[in-house]
């Protein structure tokens, strides 16, 4: 990947927080979070900046179980109050997938149709909530931050919950790490199902 793929203009970076942030549980993942976002207070934090024109696609990880009645149009709501501050940006879509479980990005339409917006340039910053909404697997998500980095307009992703921005200065070395790419042993999964096997297992 080229480096100069990523910009050096810093227009799209704001160093002052915009979205409140949602704690954690208390698992592994969790503690890991939380030490990383000390580390992020501890170095100058960089974020969307709201002054910088975005085209915005919203994605939504739907579950039923929820506190709140209408849930959906409850959490649609509070982006669009969200973007309502932020008038350089524009809402390109919500992109909305449901499920009771945490997804892999294969059995996710509406995040495969997310990243089609974004390699088309519908699409130049992804916001969501939270990593586990998108892939239970770091790596798929490791590697969509690569590829969307990559393009000849980056695209970044902006996790609320973890506070964390993919175009960040301080995450480029982990975009162009070496271990993005497969090992000498990788191969094709066939297309057949029965051959596959689950993959989620």
């Amino acid at each position: 990947m080229p480096e100069n793929n990523i910009s050096d203009d810093l227009s799209m970076i704001e160093y002052a927080p915009q979205f409140s942030l949602l704690t954690e549980d208390g698992s592994e993942q969790a503690k890991r979070l939380s030490e990383h976002r000390v580390w992020l207070h501890s170095i100058r934090h960089e974020r969307p900046n709201t002054a910088h024109r975005f085209k915005v696609g919203i994605y939504i990880r739907y579950f039923n179980q929820t506190k709140h009645e209408n849930y959906l149009a409850f959490h649609k709501k509070q982006y669009l109050d969200t973007l309502a501050l932020c008038p350089n940006w524009e809402l390109a879509d919500f992109y909305i997938d449901e499920g009771s479980s945490t997804p892999y990005m294969e059995n996710a339409p509406e995040w495969s149709r997310l990243m089609e917006d974004c390699f088309d340039g519908k699409v130049d910053l992804v916001i969501t909530q939270k990593i586990s909404n998108v892939s239970r697997d770091p790596g798929e998500i490791a590697f969509c931050s690569r590829i969307l980095a990559a393009q000849e307009h980056p695209v970044g992703i902006y996790f609320v919950s973890e506070d964390v921005f993919t175009l960040a200065s301080y995450y480029r070395d982990d975009l162009y790490d070496p271990e993005l790419f497969p090992r000498e042993d990788w191969q094709i999964l066939p297309d057949a199902d029965d051959e596959r096997g689950r993959l989620e297992e």
